[in-house]
């Protein structure tokens, strides 16, 4: 028997519909049963196996972006130009930037514009990162699935052998028990 033959033949008998005509995860099943293969995957290692060098920067930029540690550095960083420009420079007439600290707000409004799209990227990532793991956890559970019917299968076909022995069995005995004159 062909591969094929095989392959359809077992997407036949388990999900009730061609080879070709299945989706890929469930051919990734299929393929997985008939070669008695394992199913599982981790997602996060095929998606960092495809994810390029932008997309683990966005990672990075993004996890240090949205941590308390950026926001207290952040926020002592912004308290002590306005302190340095408000208070101690601005007493020698050095102040680069004085109230209304317009340079400091080119400055915050420029890393908002760069990083709010970082951060969507590094959301749009996790997002298909996301997809890919409920993909895999499909293809397990459909897996598993497909395991448990196939061994009630067998079970049942132990079970119909079973049955047959014993009404051959009986037969046999109750053919015994016809010819032997002793049973009359």
């Amino acid at each position: 028997m062909s591969s094929d033959t095989h392959l359809t033949d077992l997407s036949l008998r388990l999900l009730g519909r061609a080879f070709d005509q299945l989706d890929p995860e469930e051919r990734r099943v299929v393929q997985a049963i008939a070669d008695r293969a394992p199913t599982s995957r981790d997602a996060a290692d095929l998606d960092d196996a495809q994810a390029g060098f932008g997309d683990r920067l966005a990672d990075r930029v993004a996890a240090v972006g949205g941590s308390w540690s950026f926001i207290v550095i952040f926020a002592l960083i912004l308290f002590g130009w306005m302190l340095l420009n408000s208070g101690v420079l601005e007493r020698w007439g050095m102040a680069f930037d004085p109230y209304p600290y317009i340079f400091l707000n080119l400055m915050l409004s420029t890393l908002a514009a760069v990083q709010a799209p970082i951060i969507m990227m590094s959301q749009n990532r996790q997002a298909a990162k996301d997809r890919l793991s409920a993909s895999v956890d499909y293809e397990i559970n459909l897996r598993a699935e497909l395991e448990i019917m196939r061994l009630h299968e067998k079970i049942d076909q132990m079970r119909l052998a079973e049955l047959v022995e014993k009404v051959d069995a009986l037969h046999a005995r109750l053919a015994e028990g016809d010819r032997d004159p002793r049973a009359s």
